[in-house]
């Protein structure tokens, strides 16, 4: 039986795993155990999996800064796209986000990510254009 539930840091090698194994997703240091931990801890309750019994099959992370909030890596298993588990997820975290007051969303997409510029797309998010991103490092 699918469902979703509130990521914990128990989630991480199970998630790490389909992350690793969704075309367009890019990992770094930040996507390590003690960085995935600091993140739930700082925004509780916002982020998400979707288990088939004990096997995660989708994946959100969600935190706000205040100000606006974010989204990371959603991600859903190949085999059970199709089923708007990916839309469920994001709708739990804008949920949460909503309530700690926060009225505005983004998620960065790797501009060549097919599946994620997509599915965003899909989902009626609208593309920023204007906006160039910086990064340290």
């Amino acid at each position: 039986m699918i469902k979703i539930r509130e990521m914990t840091i128990n989630d991480y090698d199970g998630s790490f795993e389909l992350w690793k194994r969704t075309e367009g997703m890019a990992l770094s240091n930040a996507d390590s155990r003690d960085s995935i931990n600091y993140y739930l801890n700082r925004n509780i309750g916002m982020s998400f999996v979707c288990v088939d019994e004990e096997k995660i099959i989708g994946t959100i992370l969600c935190g706000h800064d205040g100000r606006r909030g974010y989204i990371y890596h959603v991600a859903v298993d190949p085999k059970y796209r199709g089923q708007s588990l990916g839309k469920k997820l994001v709708e739990n975290s804008l949920k949460k986000i909503e309530l700690a007051g926060i009225d505005k969303c983004h998620i960065m997409v790797i501009a060549d990510n097919e599946i994620g510029n997509k599915f965003w797309t899909r989902t009626e998010w609208i593309r920023r254009d204007g906006i160039i991103l910086y990064s340290s490092k």
